[in-house]
């Protein structure tokens, strides 16, 4: 007889364990391929986004682009047709409504005769009738009239929204075109920095600068290699913050037309004021939001008063429910009408109807001193906004000519240096001095396109 050694309890707790560890293993290697598969498709997908030729947007597609994909215009949007919808809603509160009722009532009967309810007509009484339905009353019409002026509020709010987008995408478009420039700008003062590192040491070989040139150069050449990773990485962020605003999904690849140079005219002072007066819309929303106010105050006075409510009944309401019926071997016809006329009559509420009007009233006292604030900010409105716009466009021309003699000054000192009559920080004044200047004038024309578009946020004549 052989006898056969059989696994003890550890063994099998181990063996298990392996088996475990093993399976274990094997998902998270599978876990790790699918992972790398999935990096790699994204990695190819991106590969793929970037060999595409990028997308050219001028101002005008940016700002398209960014009112279909504005989350916070969209959201004006929004509101403006809920508010439309209440109107629509409140109207239909003032017609008449038409529903169709079907109705059985059984009854127990008393003494088998009588119906147990003496609410009921009978033991069977079937009810399928069309009843029209009207009420009249001053709140009604009070809160149709309220409704409407919402309505031109949400209107003049998304205005506003579309305005105010205006100036943001400006902002990001040219900040953009800016950062560009900028970085080209650097760019530029680096390659200057390394040809006049070249300069120095060459003239240091051949003994007519010391060595004290050469490390001023050295230093100069290093600050500039660090403004241009600097301005490299100012273009990237503007260029992902225009990214943000003008695509629903991540996309980096497109390039914006520059158009910097071109602006539109600046008018004169008193036709930019009368335009802003006519066509201002912050004044025409709060002039929305009084009458709003005033029309909710004549809703809640109108608690005080009666409403009428008119109904008409035509169908059955007969022990059968059907068009004709017999009843004491008489052939009648259950199809009737009716009509009936209330006449609702306000007496007391405990003061409920008191306090809608107080809170009216207090709402309405408050949208006149919010449209009297509105009215004397737009006066200061007016003249803040064109006189920003007029400073920063009469600073363009000085901004451009000092670049000019920045770069003129940059080229006369760097011969001086050359011919041994300027000294190594001349030389470095003169080149950061027409980097900054510029960069300065950029800066210039950005503001004043900001400027112009600040300007229509007040008249929409942009």
């Amino acid at each position: 007889m052989v006898r056969r050694n059989l696994p003890t309890l550890p063994a099998l707790a181990i063996l298990f364990s392996c088996l475990g560890a093993s399976g274990s293993a094997q998902t998270q290697t599978s876990r790790i391929q699918a992972t790398q598969i999935q990096a790699s498709q994204i990695q190819a997908n991106q590969v793929q986004v970037t060999m595409q030729a990028p997308l050219t947007i001028t101002f005008q597609d940016a700002l398209a682009k960014a009112r279909a994909n504005s989350v916070d215009f969209q959201a004006a949007l929004t509101d403006q047709g809920l508010a439309h919808q209440d109107k629509v809603q409140s109207r239909a509160a003032l017609l008449p409504s038409v529903n169709y009722n079907n109705q059985a009532i059984i009854t127990q009967l008393n003494n088998g005769a009588n119906a147990a309810f003496i609410a009921n007509n009978g033991a069977h009484e079937y009810i399928s009738q069309a009843n029209v339905h009207e009420v009249l009353s001053l709140s009604g019409f009070s809160d149709y009239k309220r409704t409407g002026a919402l309505e031109s509020l949400a209107r003049l709010k998304a205005e506003i929204a579309a305005r105010g987008l205006v100036v943001t995408v400006v902002q990001a478009y040219y900040g953009l075109i800016a950062a560009q420039r900028k970085y080209a700008n650097v760019q530029q003062a680096a390659t200057e920095a390394e040809r006049f590192l070249s300069t120095s040491q060459k003239l240091e070989n051949g003994g007519e600068v010391a060595h004290s040139d050469v490390i001023k150069a050295q230093i100069q050449f290093q600050d500039r290699q660090r403004d241009l990773r600097e301005a490299r990485l100012g273009m990237d962020k503007s260029h992902l913050d225009l990214a943000i605003l003008l695509f629903p999904n991540f996309n980096e690849n497109f390039a914006v037309v520059d158009d910097l140079e071109v602006a539109s005219p600046l008018e004169s002072y008193e036709e930019f004021a009368k335009s802003a007066e006519l066509h201002n819309l912050d004044l025409r929303a709060s002039t929305a939001s009084l009458q709003a106010a005033q029309f909710d105050l004549s809703s809640a006075r109108a608690g005080y008063l009666p409403a009428i409510g008119f109904d008409y009944f035509y169908g059955i309401d007969a022990p059968n429910f059907a068009v004709r019926s017999t009843v004491g071997g008489v052939r009648v016809d259950n199809l009737a009408s009716a009509a009936t006329v209330t006449v609702n009559i306000p007496i007391w509420n405990w003061g409920a109807t008191h306090s809608k009007v107080v809170q009216a009233d207090l709402k309405k006292q408050q949208a006149q001193r919010e449209l009297s604030l509105t009215q004397r900010k737009l006066l200061a409105n007016i003249r803040n906004a064109y006189a920003e716009t007029e400073a920063a466009k009469s600073e363009l021309e000085l901004l451009k000519s000092s670049a000019e003699l920045a770069g003129e000054s940059l080229r006369l000192t760097t011969l001086r240096y050359q011919g041994g009559e300027a000294t190594v920080l001349e030389v470095v004044d003169a080149q950061n001095t027409s980097t900054q200047a510029k960069n300065g004038y950029d800066d210039g024309v950005v503001r004043y396109r900001t400027a112009l578009a600040n300007l229509q946020t007040l008249t929409g004549t942009m």
